[in-house]
This record gives structure tokens, sequence and C-alpha cells, in this order.
């Protein structure tokens, strides 16, 4: 595990979990870029915080947040702009980012969802949320940079002795309710910060719920426990393989294409 500190971009920084997120980084002696739309809400992020407005639908505004920063953690979303929003902010916000970023070698922390690979559900048929959420994982892992990708539960209904944390996979639960599992913010920004500098977390993929009890000292242990991504693959380990290539929209293959051929010059 690195102790260095990192400069990380907060993509969502604003958001409820980025907020978290900022805070958690700043703990932790990072320094933190935060991507924000409007100056007036960045300024709440505090003095410590350097603030860079762009648009993230726009690939040639992110290129002076990229630059220089060594990790990057994805919490934006697109707060129930329909199936438009879902692929231009979920999907595309990450999209554009590895754009900017070229060929830059980074540490990329990405929350999308518990749930995320279930593509029947009335949720999903509404929003397609789900299925550009899951492409955006299909990104990251396309892209060879070390990655963790964080799957929360259904925020804040944890009860107050609610903490101790679990990491699942295979994306089983899937009920689109809080019996999902539950899990605070702050702890899914926890989670998300510590894992860009735990090397035992890179390149794995997992559900976040909290169960009864006090949380654990450490995640070193957690993050060890969890099986790799597959190398090579799109999907994450022991997901449900729903979503075939040969069916997705062209434009989504050329893009793992441009993030692939980045991996190659890098």
């Amino acid at each position: 595990m690195s102790k260095t500190p990192l400069k990380i971009l907060s993509v969502g920084a604003t958001g409820s979990i980025g907020r978290f997120v900022v805070s958690e980084a700043l703990s932790a002696g990072h320094s933190v870029r935060a991507l924000v739309r409007d100056t007036r809400k960045g300024r709440a992020l505090g003095d410590n915080v350097e603030l860079i407005v762009a648009d993230l639908s726009e690939s040639e505004t992110l290129k002076t947040a990229v630059d220089g920063v060594d990790a990057i953690i994805f919490t934006h979303g697109s707060d129930g702009m329909g199936k438009l929003g879902s692929e231009h902010i979920d999907y595309g916000g990450v999209r554009n980012i590895f754009a900017a970023a070229g060929s830059r070698q980074v540490t990329i922390a990405l929350m999308t969802a518990i749930g995320v690979t279930n593509r029947s559900g009335s949720y999903n048929q509404t929003t397609e949320a789900h299925d550009w959420k899951r492409r955006a994982e299909r990104l990251v892992r396309a892209s060879g940079l070390p990655y963790t990708i964080v799957r929360p539960g259904w925020f804040d209904y944890n009860d107050p002795d609610q903490h101790r944390l679990v990491f699942l996979q295979g994306d089983e639960r899937q009920s689109g309710t809080p019996k999902d599992g539950m899990i605070s913010r702050k702890q899914i920004a926890q989670v998300l910060v510590a894992s860009i500098t735990d090397t035992s977390a890179h390149w794995k993929t997992f559900e976040l719920v909290a169960e009864h009890g006090p949380a654990q000292e450490s995640l070193a242990p957690l993050f060890s426990a969890v099986d790799l991504d597959r190398p090579g693959t799109l999907d994450a380990v022991r997901d449900a393989s729903n979503m075939p290539l040969t069916d997705e929209p062209a434009r989504v293959l050329s893009d793992l294409d441009e993030v692939r051929a980045r991996k190659v010059s890098a």
C-alpha cells in the first residue's frame, strides 16, 4: 500500500457522495482538484480544494482538469435525467475524461450501483441507467489502468449500528429496493479514497453494503479477500453474461476501441 500523497481529481465533487470524497481525500493527506459546473457550489468544498469549471459532456473542456493528476474518483450521476442523461453523463462523463486524459497513467475509482447488471427491471427499462453505468465500467476495464469499481447499496438507509462493511461479488442482489443492501455515503467515500492507494484493491469490482456491527479498523483485508476481475475481460468476475458485445451500439464499440488504442500507445 502506498502512503504517498496524490493529486486526486474528484468528478462529481459537489454531489452527495463527492463531498465526502473530497473530505476523506483531504483527511488522508491528498490534494484535491474538484471538477465543478458551478463555482459557487464548488466554494462550499473549502479553501483547500482546487476548482476546475468544466462541462463533463464536452471532452475539450476537460483537458485542464486531468492535467497532472495521479488518480480520478468518479461519483457523478445523471440524477434522473432519463435515457439521454444516462448515456451522456453516467457513461459519457467517463468516456470524455478518458479522451481528455489520453495516455496519462492514472489510477481510477469508479462508483456505479448495486444491481447494475439487472437489465430487465423497470428502473433500467425506463432510464437505461444500469446499462450505461455498466458500459462505463467496461471502458474502465478496457483502459488498462489500475482501477477499483465500487457498486454501493442504498445510500444512508442503514441503522445507527449498521457499519460493518461487506464486499460482495456477482451482483446477485437485484430486488431494486433497500433489501439489496444499505451503506452510508461517508463509508462509500472512505472505500473509494482508500482504494486509490491500496494496490490490493486494484483490478477489482465489488458490491458494497453494511451489516450490523462496528466498522472495521482497516479496509486492506476486505480488499484482499475479493477476487480480481479476469484480465482482458470487460465484465466483472462472476457477473451475468447478459450484455453481449454483438448487440452493443456501434458508438459504444468505437469508444472501446479508442480506449484500448490509448492503452497501447501509453
